[in-house]
């Protein structure tokens, strides 16, 4: 990191010291305000695209660890999101849903076959490289 890259969170000036460690951390000290300050730490970022994602999967009622299962993302993660955005579970005993991951071809051989759309309500969301279709049928 380039010493110009860093500015006090304080006065937001760019002309501090080295001030030792905190916590494994380079501290620094501001000239002007005489603020100790540490540069914040980078975490590993997720893709907006798999926040949202996640998101629409938790209120189509899948689960915390079948969404970390289908993402790759830490259901911890998906449980933080849903504390952040305030995301409400929808709370309905009369359907179940289930879900099945498939390719483009399995997928569309499924579509062909006007049979299996007539289980119940189906939506098909994309997953990258791969389909997930989620049926919600009547509970028995």
């Amino acid at each position: 990191m380039k010493m110009n890259e860093i500015a006090c969170p304080n006065c937001d000036s760019h002309s501090y010291t080295k001030s030792g460690f905190v916590k494994g951390r380079q501290r620094y000290k501001c000239k002007n305000c005489n603020y100790n300050f540490s540069v914040a730490k980078k975490g590993r970022e997720v893709d907006r695209k798999f926040v949202i994602k996640a998101l629409q999967l938790y209120l189509e009622g899948v689960s915390y660890r079948e969404i970390e299962r289908i993402l790759g993302i830490s259901h911890v993660s998906v449980m933080n999101w849903v504390k952040r955005y305030n995301i409400p579970r929808l709370e309905s005993d009369a359907y179940a849903p289930t879900y099945k991951l498939m390719n483009h071809s399995e997928l569309l051989t499924f579509i062909i076959n006007r049979e299996n759309l007539k289980e119940g309500t189906s939506m098909i969301t994309d997953l990258g490289d791969k389909y997930m279709l989620i049926t919600w049928q009547m509970k028995k």
